[in-house]
């Protein structure tokens, strides 16, 4: 196991939005590919996500709009991200907007496929609470 300060970093900021995640990436990934929940923590979350430059919001947002423009393939990790952006203080609204204006870049298919995702999530954070 890595101790390094990406690490840390990416774990720490992981875990704040998705709790388990690096043990979920573990049990699903790491006997085919050693190592990948750590590198996720890491790379991903460590080197990437825990830059300065962006708050965490406007960060998933972002994420979301490049899932969403990439089209239905990316629909597990788009959920996750509007998940990731709406505990980050993100509204259903911005979401949905983000969403809508990636029809000009991913498409109207795309865009639709993103907003069902997103609908999904919705529906499942309102029954959380």
């Amino acid at each position: 196991m890595t101790t390094s300060d990406a690490y840390q970093r990416g774990k720490a900021m992981a875990e704040a939005t998705n709790p388990g995640i690096e043990a979920a990436l573990a049990a699903r990934y790491d006997a085919i590919l050693p190592g990948f929940s750590t590198t996720m923590m890491e790379v991903a979350f460590g080197h990437y996500y825990t830059r300065d430059g962006l708050y965490d919001k406007t960060r998933y947002l972002a994420t979301v709009a490049a899932l969403a423009a990439l089209g239905g393939q990316t629909g597990p990790q788009l959920k996750v991200h509007i998940r990731n952006a709406l505990r980050s203080g993100a509204t259903q609204r911005e979401v949905a907007e983000v969403i809508n204006q990636m029809a000009l870049y991913g498409g109207f298919p795309a865009m639709i496929n993103a907003l069902n995702a997103a609908l999904e999530v919705f529906e499942g954070e309102e029954a959380d609470t």
